[in-house]
């Protein structure tokens, strides 16, 4: 049996990957901050016949709780760092104090990087290793840069970035695992109605998750070091960087 790791997995999008993958037989370490919603969130499972799950807690703002989920994990074959915060969607570029900076990138791209790091040695013993990067549309900097971008006009500074580093930083991962058997790409949900945005997107976490599972899901001809988004790339689901 497969398994996965989801971080930010107790509601929302990851709790929604998490149903559905454990739908197509893996194994779910639902990752959580929080030991006891993370055990509500298994309960929820487990009344829908899904038992193959357990609640890890991992903050992935603390070393040391990464570390701790670390070693309650014996094998992993697929990873998705889901978790990540806004910061708030109106902010100014030049106005916004650099400690909401840092605690943005301390959950969108530090954390992401140390999980990823944290968990690789496990990943390089899978027949078939898979890291999911869940983005957002809106760190393309090539749609962000683009008048004619339908989301142009929304520019949440500490997000943009964040996510922006995040896709580089898959980018380069991919590259350096190109000649194994790992596929690493970034996956954006969709502009999708949850907490993180008052339910103000028209999408549902239903199609946000099932976007992130074709990647977790992909086979050994499957592409790698791709940035997967349906609302930048309609056409061909493939979006600029």
């Amino acid at each position: 049996m497969k398994t996965v790791l989801i971080t930010g997995a107790n509601k929302s999008i990851g709790f929604e990957t998490a149903k559905q993958l454990l739908g197509v037989g893996y194994y779910v370490y639902l990752g959580c901050r929080d030991l006891a919603k993370g055990e509500q969130a298994v309960k929820q499972l487990q009344s829908m016949g899904l038992n193959q799950v357990e609640p890890i807690v991992i903050d992935v703002d603390n070393i040391a709780s990464i570390r701790a989920a670390r070693g309650q994990i014996k094998a992993l074959d697929v990873l998705i760092n889901n978790a990540g915060i806004s910061g708030g969607m109106s902010q100014s570029s030049t106005e916004t104090e650099i400690n909401v900076f840092r605690d943005v990138f301390e959950t969108n791209f530090f954390g992401v990087v140390e999980v990823t790091q944290a968990f690789i040695d496990l990943l390089k013993q899978s027949a078939a290793p898979r890291i999911v990067n869940v983005t957002s549309g809106l760190g393309s900097l090539t749609c962000q840069s683009d008048p004619d971008y339908v989301h142009y006009q929304v520019k949440p500074v500490t997000y943009v970035t964040s996510k922006a580093a995040m896709n580089a930083y898959t980018i380069v991962l991919a590259y350096e695992l190109r000649d194994t058997a790992f596929k690493v790409n970034a996956v954006d949900p969709c502009y999708t109605a949850t907490d993180f945005n008052n339910h103000s997107g028209p999408g549902t976490v239903q199609d946000a998750a099932a976007r992130v599972v074709k990647a977790a899901v992909l086979g050994p001809d499957g592409a790698t070091g791709q940035f997967f988004s349906d609302d930048n790339a309609p056409e061909t689901g493939i979006s600029p960087w």
